[in-house]
């Protein structure tokens, strides 16, 4: 008798559907209600999964990409695996140009997914032959038949989560959201589930979380290009140092600033409170939670989507780290007690 295996075909079906998770003890005195989208439980453990294969099968679909060809992108490390694992599963090769801001667990796992990987220094303007925009610009002109994604300037990131995170959401909250908190940085993201939950309802409030040492807030309140506010930061993924056209800033109400420092104790109190291992920028959605709640944003009918967008995993040598916070000069007794110190047998 034959019976019919349940399976997938293979990860790239598991792309996308990410669960709502409401949030409770890191938020027991803000009003409202608040709630993750989980976007860690992606196969390749972060949001970028949804465009790369968006954008690959874009390309495929128009005959931009032949068999056995090279994909290249430059990315702080969430889309360069997102990639990696799609071109691994479809048959290509791939190069990607990092950030040295990004973790040595990100870079180790890009190199361990078969990426061929460059790591550009990251404190450099984007227009420096160095910069890894211009890194990956110039392998793609190399490389003969390569296609280069160029995520920061590539419309179908916006369209990837127009056409599945925003529905998700919407048909999760059952059209009850009255807030969306996301990190930018390429602005896809933001800009894709903005754009859909606007249409739905134009009164939601979509607002952006941005680094200091970033440009995009300011650009944002005043479409000024403001060199003086660039200077270095730690957190990866969020903000820029350029403004990327899939940044749509019309359907987004405000940009919050964060520091580094308090969305890295954000990122572990979120572990540590609500058991969710979680990336850096979801303890900057947190950290912009509770400076927003400061200033009466919320009302207890508010229900607040969060995008937590990848894994903590990819943060071990960091946030996670007590030697890295300690040497940054985060490290505050405080505001880690709850953790436990490790004790060794001998």
């Amino acid at each position: 008798m034959n019976k019919k295996v349940k399976a997938y075909k293979n990860a790239l079906d598991l792309i996308g559907k990410t669960p709502l998770v409401k949030l409770n003890k890191i938020v027991k005195h803000i009003p409202g209600n608040f709630y993750a989208k989980v976007e860690a439980l992606n196969p390749g453990h972060s949001n970028k999964d949804r465009i790369a294969l968006h954008i690959i099968e874009s390309a495929e679909r128009k005959g931009l990409i032949k068999p056995g060809a090279t994909i290249i992108e430059t990315t702080s490390g969430n889309t360069g695996f997102s990639i990696a694992m799609v071109s691994a599963i479809k048959g290509y090769n791939c190069i990607l140009a990092v950030s040295s801001k990004s973790s040595t667990d990100k870079i180790d796992m890009l190199k361990a997914m078969g990426a061929k990987v460059y790591v550009c220094p990251a404190h450099v303007s984007a227009d420096d032959s160095r910069s890894y925009y211009q890194v990956a610009k110039r392998l793609h002109e190399e490389i003969k038949g390569s296609f280069y994604i160029n995520q920061y300037f590539n419309k179908l990131n916006i369209e990837a989560h127009y056409m599945t995170t925003g529905p998700e959401i919407w048909n999760q909250t059952g059209g009850a959201i009255t807030h969306l908190i996301a990190s930018s940085g390429t602005g896809g993201t933001i800009s894709g589930i903005g754009k859909f939950l606007k249409e739905k309802n134009p009164n939601i409030k979509i607002i952006g979380v941005d680094a200091y040492g970033s440009v995009l807030k300011k650009y944002h309140e005043t479409k000024e290009f403001d060199e003086d506010e660039i200077y270095p930061y730690r957190i990866e993924g969020l903000g820029k140092n350029l403004i990327p056209t899939t940044t749509n800033f019309d359907v987004i109400d405000l940009f919050e600033k964060v520091t580094d420092e308090e969305s890295a104790h954000s990122s572990r109190e979120i572990a540590l409170k609500e058991g969710l291992f979680v990336g850096y920028t979801s303890g900057a959605a947190i950290q912009a939670v509770k400076q927003l709640a400061k200033e009466k944003l919320f009302n207890k009918e508010s229900n607040v989507v969060m995008i937590f967008c990848d894994h903590g995993s990819r943060y071990m040598s960091k946030i996670y780290s007590d030697k890295w916070m300690y040497d940054q000069g985060f490290y505050n007794s405080e505001k880690t007690e709850l953790e436990k110190p490790i004790e060794y047998i001998k």
